[in-house]
């Protein structure tokens, strides 16, 4: 068997539920045809660089697995055929990352950053109007 990540993008009208179930039910598809799935991730609703099938926006998952390739191209095969999978990338990898993915990392970063606080204006000093 091989290692693969794969990432697809759903359509943004789902709810955050279903496109989790969306994450589920392909990765039932890889378990029932002799695949493993070692990790997966909802990444939520990012904007796409460019439209496509009319959605602005998409969920975004990503699976991190240890498949043979015939279970890979057959839930390859049914996300082509789903209404709601609008892309998906598949990669064969020699080995995975532990932890969470890059954009995780990134956006818990992100979340750590904290607010603006008390909206001091930094070196300059406090606002004068």
């Amino acid at each position: 068997m091989a290692l693969y990540e794969h990432v697809f993008i759903a359509r943004q009208d789902l709810s955050n539920a279903q496109a989790e179930g969306l994450i589920e039910h392909f990765g039932q598809v890889l378990k029932d045809n002799g695949g493993d799935v070692q990790g997966s991730e909802y990444w939520g609703v990012r904007t796409l660089a460019y439209k496509i099938n009319k959605n602005r926006k998409g969920h975004y998952a990503y699976l991190k697995t240890d498949s043979p390739s015939a279970a890979v191209m057959e839930m390859e095969r049914l996300m082509r055929l789903h209404d709601d999978v609008l892309r998906v990338l598949t990669v064969k990898v020699e080995e995975h990352e532990e932890g969470p993915s890059a954009v995780l990392q990134a956006k818990n970063s992100r979340d750590d950053r904290g607010g603006r606080g008390g909206r001091d204006r930094g070196p300059r000093g406090p606002r004068r109007d």
